[in-house]
């Protein structure tokens, strides 16, 4: 028998009363767009303009006009804000909203924010309209009931429930993707649509749906509304959303680069490099830290960190917990703010033998190594920011070659020691064998950026 302390809400024996209450604060929105007179069309008629009369002063064709876009939205404000999605509203040339009362108003874009698929939309009236509340999708927990409600296939006010079916969903539809996964019956026009908890609560942004088909398998998406509504208020106060700025290239930390770096397990974000000038240089983070904690929150996997500052206020001092050199620190960032040109992206993922002109063989990684010469950098084009040991060759089936290291490549550090000649490398290799570790983890320079391979040790 399951204990009475962690069993599951009663379903309601109806979802009326709400439906009641939230059906007037959910519109359906359709969008106008030019369509220029078809070109081939317009060439035929010139062709036998000697054929046909044309009255005197006949009035010039009009651009036609044509339905471009169905979708939905929420009132967030009695006098007009409205909530959508950005591809909603994405090249329209007019928007118009209807509400449940069949009313149809022309809405204006007050802002929108591609990179979150959000849109907030204004409309005009001489009444307060019914607005919805904002709920905390942080307190949401799968397997909580939701109603979504929305315009799908243009049929207006459709109202479906379901659960929470996961939380954090990555579905590569942006850099700050962190979606609710819901069962509840969402299709095409349902976007832009709000999902409501039973406390008729906004807690997400209805946006996308996976299905072969086109329709509803049960499998839909929305943005929470701990994203959305920081999102819509900066869209509300400036017309756009301005995020705060860390400064750093990160990237996975896998479980060999967590053993190379001497972590219990593979968790945080790696410091693939750190930016000029950027708050977390200023701060002391350095290239090969793992940065744990951000602003008192676990930071459990690398894509959760844009996410962790974008949502943080500019200017704000906050405490990021990091790894570095087997010891745990803390230190304080000022956040700045984040510019387009400075957009935190995602990183990618023995016995010697002395060769001649100072070459070494290192068969325990299966590379060559050699000192980087003048002659090296122009023989491989490499710039002045690479600086460290170059690769000059890599053997076939090797453990470097399976982390896809090439000649030209640059070793920077080895377990987060800078190298500047093949014996280094080899001695640092050395140690860690004598430790008893089974990987090192070496920072690379290649094709102008940087980045960490953990590289299995092989034995001889």
């Amino acid at each position: 028998m399951v204990p009475a302390a962690v069993q599951a809400e009663d379903r309601p024996d109806s979802f009326a009363d709400l439906a009641d209450k939230l059906l007037p604060t959910v519109v359906n929105v359709s969008t106008t767009q030019k369509v220029e007179e078809d070109e081939a069309r317009r060439e035929f008629e010139e062709f036998f303009r000697d054929f046909f009369e044309r009255r005197e002063g006949e009035e010039p064709r009009r651009p036609r006009r044509a339905p471009s876009s169905l979708g939905s939205g929420f009132i967030i404000d009695k006098t007009g804000y409205i909530v959508t999605n950005n591809h909603v509203i994405a090249d329209a040339d007019e928007i118009n909203v209807r509400l449940q009362d069949d009313t149809t108003l022309k809405a204006e874009i007050v802002g929108r924010d591609d990179k979150t698929d959000l849109a907030l939309l204004k409309v005009d009236t001489d009444r307060d309209l019914p607005a919805a509340e904002w709920g905390d999708s942080r307190k949401t927990r799968i397997g909580d009931w939701v109603l979504a409600i929305g315009n799908p296939f243009g049929l207006g006010g459709t109202v479906t429930a379901g659960i929470v079916s996961a939380r954090s969903r990555d579905i590569n539809a942006g850099p700050y993707d962190d979606f609710l996964q819901t069962d509840a019956s969402i299709n095409r026009g349902n976007s832009g649509g709000p999902m409501f908890n039973t406390d008729g609560q906004v807690i997400g942004v209805n946006t996308a749906i996976f299905s072969p088909s086109g329709g509803s398998i049960g499998i839909g998406f929305a943005i929470p509304s701990s994203i959305a509504k920081n999102v819509i208020d900066q869209l509300r106060e400036y017309g756009d959303v301005r995020r705060a700025w860390l400064g750093v290239r990160i990237q996975t930390v896998t479980p060999e680069l967590a053993e190379g770096l001497r972590l219990d397990e593979a968790t945080g974000a790696l410091v693939a490099s750190v930016s000029d000038g950027s708050p977390a240089g200023e701060a002391g983070i350095k290239q090969g830290d793992v940065i744990l904690e951000f602003d008192g929150r676990d930071v459990e996997e690398m894509r959760r960190l844009p996410r962790m500052v974008a949502e943080t206020r500019i200017g704000k001092a906050v405490d990021v917990v990091i790894w570095r050199k087997g010891e745990r620190k803390t230190v304080q960032v000022t956040l700045g703010k984040l510019d387009e040109e400075a957009i935190a992206s995602l990183g990618p993922e023995g016995e010697t033998q002395e060769g001649s002109g100072g070459e070494m063989k290192l068969d325990s990684l299966g590379l060559a190594l050699a000192p980087l010469s003048e002659e090296a950098r122009e023989n491989y084009n490499l710039d002045e920011r690479a600086q460290g040991v170059v690769i000059t060759g890599v053997r076939g089936g090797g453990t470097a070659a399976e982390k896809g290291l090439n000649p030209g490549d640059v070793i920077v550090e080895v377990d987060q020691e800078e190298v500047s000649a093949p014996q280094d490398v080899a001695r640092k290799v050395e140690q860690a064998e004598k430790e008893g570790y089974r990987v090192v983890t070496l920072l690379v320079y290649s094709q102008g950026d940087f980045r960490w391979v953990a590289v299995r040790i092989a034995k001889g």
